[in-house]
């Protein structure tokens, strides 16, 4: 068995003396694993780490088993995500998402979104923004999208301001009124007739957006799988927050 690829590197974990297991995320085999023989040289560890874009060949008797990459690096900005918190979070981040993703299968919307966030790290606002639309679709693939297309209660596509945390359907002003004590907010920029390339969202609605998402992450995923938000998702948004005070 044997494929090419691009991929970008999630994360490395040692493997006898000199090898490595890598994981990585692929746009047609989705994540993947495998060992990198002398993966712990000194020409491969700045190329193998978290971050980085790589061109691979994996190779394996039969497809089920781990099988062995051969890779030769792309684009090598690790070093420039070190550089500050939000590029530590945010690869920290989007590893951890990915990884509540089934093995081997194919996400391409996702991983494209993962390449444009990574290159949108040093603007927190920019940042943050991006991360919510990939934690969006990230519940939309998983099978918990959310639909903020039009009132669950009305039908109206008009004045949009709340989600229902029990349906993740969006509500209008008019329609949820009585229970906006128990709503979570929808913030503009991710109106459905909004222009996401127009849109500069304010400080609280980025804060909306992050926390509507993380009460939807923890609602359909953390908790039907026993686990609590990943640390490194809390450091990425305290991050963010931080350089909104």
């Amino acid at each position: 068995m044997q494929w090419s690829d691009e991929g970008l590197i999630l994360g490395v974990r040692r493997h006898g003396e000199s090898s490595v297991i890598v994981e990585v995320m692929t746009p047609v085999r989705g994540r993947h694993l495998g060992i990198v023989r002398g993966g712990r040289s000194s020409r491969m560890r700045p190329v193998l780490q978290p971050g980085n874009s790589v061109t691979l060949t994996w190779r394996a008797r039969l497809e089920e088993h781990l099988g062995a990459f051969a890779i030769e690096p792309d684009t090598l900005r690790a070093a420039s995500l070190m550089e500050n918190a939000i590029g530590v979070y945010g690869i920290q981040t989007l590893a951890g998402h990915f990884r509540l993703l089934p093995e081997r299968d194919p996400h391409l919307a996702l991983y494209r979104a993962g390449l444009v966030i990574l290159e949108h790290l040093e603007v927190a606002e920019i940042a943050a923004q991006l991360m919510i639309r990939f934690e969006l679709t990230l519940l939309e693939e998983l099978g918990f999208g959310l639909d903020l297309s039009s009132c669950a209660a009305t039908g109206s596509t008009e004045d949009l301001v709340y989600v229902s945390p029990k349906s993740g359907r969006a509500v209008s002003q008019s329609a949820g009124a009585k229970w906006a004590d128990k709503m979570l907010a929808l913030p503009p920029f991710l109106q459905v007739t909004s222009d996401p390339i127009s849109q500069h969202p304010t400080h609280l609605e980025l804060s909306d957006g992050l926390k509507l998402t993380s009460f939807f992450l923890n609602h359909h995923i953390y908790q039907p799988r026993g686990f609590s938000p990943s640390d490194e998702r809390a450091g990425f948004i305290r991050t963010i927050k931080k350089t909104f005070s």
